[in-house]
């Protein structure tokens, strides 16, 4: 039996633009997402010589072939054309659940990583992209990590220089959106405020912090009505951060701060307003 080891990062979306509803019901999206240094810890035990296994020390989370964590080793081993003798997959959780920071994406593309590793790499990054295209809409950027433009579904990838080290601060309040409803509200409204993403790229390939917290936009806050997003902002904003913005279809926001003690100033205080509060930086 051979264990393997991945740790599993959360990602944020710096812009999210959702463009046509296409013929197969999905939406083409446009998104400059980046991973961050909140992780889940994800280990795997290859050859067990038992039935598969998944265990979670979170409540509520799947144990079995509805976690992506499963679907992404059922999809790798199908893939490879080959299965081990058993396999055993822990998660440890930290990424809370149903905020758009893509914590179930993430442990499959840890998944995807750690099986690729331990069979000597038969895929390419590109492929494993693709190979996880098959499970989600976020595991391709999981996969690829870093700095990246998402396009279509999400399965389109192009890959950026490294942003700049970006303090941030993540909130996550009681709250979780349908993401089906959330895009019905878009197809029924006009979308009056739309990122620049030609304008973030720029900002990302200078290296500019503040340029890139000052274009953050996310069309789906047009979409949502609860005011608990736009008053997490605002204490954000009290706090010092130079923009903050809804990440995916929520409901975490997340804002942005000039250096690593004044995030973790801000952290500290609205942990008292009884928030998932967390500090962290790009990676």
């Amino acid at each position: 039996m051979i264990t393997l080891a991945e740790r599993a990062y959360a990602k944020i979306n710096l812009t999210l633009d959702v463009l046509r509803r296409r013929e197969d019901g999905y939406h083409d999206l446009c998104s400059v997402m980046q991973t961050v240094s909140l992780c889940d810890d994800v280990e795997i035990d290859v050859d067990t010589g038992r039935p598969w296994a998944l265990t979670c020390d979170a409540a509520g989370i799947p144990c079995d072939g509805r976690n992506l964590a499963w679907k992404a080793a059922q999809t790798f081993f199908n893939c490879l054309g080959r299965e081990p003798d058993g396999i055993a997959i822990r998660i440890t959780k930290r990424i809370p659940s149903e905020a758009g920071l893509a914590g179930g994406s993430a442990d499959a593309a840890a998944v995807f990583r750690a099986l690729n590793r331990w069979a000597n790499e038969p895929f390419s990054v590109d492929e494993l992209c693709a190979v996880a295209a098959k499970v989600g809409s976020d595991v391709p950027f999981c996969v690829l990590g870093g700095t990246a433009l998402t396009e279509g579904r999400g399965e389109r990838l192009t890959k950026l220089p490294a942003a700049p080290l970006l303090h941030l601060v993540i909130c996550k309040p009681p709250l979780a959106f349908s993401t089906p409803e959330l895009y019905r509200s878009l197809d029924s409204i006009e979308i009056d405020d739309r990122p620049n993403t030609d304008a973030m790229l720029c900002a990302v390939q200078n290296g500019d912090a503040e340029r890139i917290a000052g274009l953050l936009c996310n069309v789906f806050e047009q979409a949502v009505s609860d005011l608990q997003i736009e008053e997490i902002k605002q204490k954000l904003r009290s706090h010092g951060a130079l923009g903050a913005m809804m990440t995916g279809s929520g409901s975490a926001v997340f804002g942005i701060f000039r250096c690593p003690n004044c995030a973790k100033a801000a952290c500290e205080a609205l942990q008292a307003n009884h928030l998932q509060t967390f500090a962290a930086h790009t990676v």
